[in-house]
C-alpha cells in the first residue's frame, strides 16, 4: 500500500481528500501546520480521528513568519500587491510536506487544492473553483510527487462528499482570509510589524489633485472616491520611493505589455517566444492570448488584448491550454 501524506487543515478540502485516498487504497498520513489556531487543531485531530488516518502536528509559526510574513509585509509597504499564499505554496507548505514525507517513506504528498496534477504536469482545475494560479511557484520536484484529488470536481461536489460522508466538519464555513490576517485588518498587523509611511500626493497625469492616508491602504486598479472634473480616478501604480500614488482614467488602466521577475517555470525554459495565454489575478477569468519572451532573468508577455491593472507584486501566470507553464512575479 502506497503512503501519501496529505496536508490536513481540519477544513472540509481536506478531510474529503482524506477519504478519497484512503478508498483509493492509498496509507493516508496527515500533516497539520500549527500556526496556533486552537480551533482549527480541535477540527483537525477530531476529524483525522473520525477518518481513521494518523495526525502529525508540526509548528510553523516561526518559519511562517520569517519565509512569509516577512516578505508579506515588506512587499506591501514597498507599493506591490503580494499574494501571500502564491509565496507560503513552495517555501513553506509543500517543502514541509515532502520533508515529513521522506520522513515516514511516503511516495507521495497531496493537498485539497482545485487543480490537477498529472504525471509531473498542473493543470487547471474545473473553472469555477480553479486554484492552479495558486500553486504556480511550487517546484518540479514537488510537482513530481503531487496529488490533488479534488482537480475534477466544483466545490458544490465536495461539500456533498462531505456530507455523504458524515464528516464532522461538513458544514464548516470556508476560510477565505489570510491565515496570519484572521481579522482581515492588514492595516493594523503591518502596524505591529513595522512604521506605516506617512500621507502623501495623488498625482493624476503629473500634476497633484490630493493627498492620500498611506500608500499601504490602496491596491492598483481601486477606484479613488470622489470625482475629479466629473470623472472618475482609479490607481494605476504605487511609487513608494516619493510616497506618491499615480492616478489614471478607467480606459489607462490596460495594458498590453506586462514583464515579470523570478519566472519559474513548470516546463522546460522556452529557448523561442512562446504562445499561451496569460492571468495576472486570482479572482478574474481575463485569460487574453499572449506571446511570452524570456529576455535574461526576466519574462515579457505581449497580450493581444489589453489586461486590466497588471500590479506589481502580483503573479502572471502562463498557460497553454489547461497547462500551467510556470509564472513571475509582476514588475
Amino acid at each position: 500500500m502506497k503512503k501519501v501524506v496529505l496536508g490536513f487543515s481540519g477544513g472540509v478540502d481536506s478531510a474529503v481528500c482524506a477519504r478519497l485516498l484512503k478508498d483509493s487504497g492509498y496509507e493516508v498520513h496527515g500533516l497539520y501546520m500549527d500556526n496556533t489556531d486552537k480551533a482549527a487543531l480541535a477540527d483537525a485531530v477530531n476529524t483525522a480521528e473520525y477518518i481513521g488516518i494518523p495526525l502529525h502536528v508540526v509548528d510553523v509559526h516561526r518559519e511562517l513568519d520569517s519565509l512569509v510574513c516577512s516578505r508579506f509585509a515588506e512587499s506591501y509597504l514597498h507599493g506591490e500587491t503580494p499574494n501571500p499564499c502564491i509565496i507560503c505554496n513552495p517555501t513553506l507548505k509543500f517543502r514541509t510536506l515532502l520533508e515529513y514525507a521522506d520522513e515516514i517513506h511516503a511516495e507521495h504528498i497531496a493537498t485539497g487544492h482545485y487543480a490537477r496534477a498529472e504525471n509531473g504536469v498542473l493543470y487547471k482545475g474545473m473553472p469555477s473553483n480553479d486554484q492552479s494560479y495558486m500553486l504556480c511557484r511550487i517546484r518540479r520536484e514537488q510537482l513530481d510527487r503531487l496529488i490533488l484529488p479534488l482537480g475534477g470536481y466544483e466545490k458544490a461536489q465536495v461539500r456533498q462528499m462531505a456530507e455523504s460522508f458524515t464528516l464532522p466538519v461538513a458544514h464548516k464555513p470556508d476560510s477565505m482570509e489570510i491565515c496570519f490576517i484572521p481579522d482581515k485588518d492588514y492595516i493594523s498587523w503591518l502596524g505591529k510589524r513595522a512604521e506605516l509611511p506617512p500621507e502623501g500626493d495623488f498625482v493624476f497625469h503629473g500634476e497633484t489633485i490630493g493627498r492620500h492616508e498611506g500608500i499601504y491602504r490602496y491596491t492598483v486598479g481601486q477606484r479613488r472616491p470622489g470625482l475629479y472634473n466629473g470623472r472618475k480616478l482609479y490607481i494605476s501604480s504605487i511609487n513608494a520611493g516619493k510616497n506618491e500614488i499615480e492616478l489614471a482614467l478607467w480606459e489607462e488602466l490596460f495594458k498590453t505589455t506586462v514583464t515579470a521577475r523570478d519566472f519559474n517555470w513548470l516546463c522546460d525554459k522556452p529557448t523561442e517566444p512562446v504562445r499561451a495565454s496569460v492571468r495576472v489575478r486570482h479572482t478574474k477569468w481575463e485569460n487574453p492570448a499572449c506571446t511570452a519572451y524570456v529576455e535574461g532573468d526576466l519574462v515579457r508577455i505581449e497580450c493581444d488584448e489589453p489586461v486590466r491593472a497588471p500590479a506589481r507584486g502580483q503573479s502572471a501566470v502562463l498557460y497553454d491550454g489547461d497547462r500551467v507553464l510556470g509564472g513571475g512575479f509582476i514588475i
